[in-house]
């Protein structure tokens, strides 16, 4: 599907430099920026369910490191 990204002239500007200097087009950069904060979603996700699980489990040891 396609869509239409509106960017500020400054933005726009930014984005074209970026581009330029990785030597890619600014639809490739925004792609891959877009699939960048895709995967740091995903792991900060991961994480947060990991933590979830862990830190209750060791709540009491934790809390007497922490006082030590």
């Amino acid at each position: 599907m396609a869509m239409t990204l509106r960017l500020s002239d400054e933005e726009n500007r930014r984005l074209g430099e970026l581009a330029a200097a990785e030597g890619r087009s600014k639809q490739e950069v925004v792609r891959l920026a877009l699939a960048e904060r895709w995967a740091r979603l995903q792991k900060e996700e991961q994480l947060s369910e990991v933590l979830g699980r862990v830190l209750p489990k060791y709540r009491g040891l934790l809390d007497r490191l922490g006082s030590a």
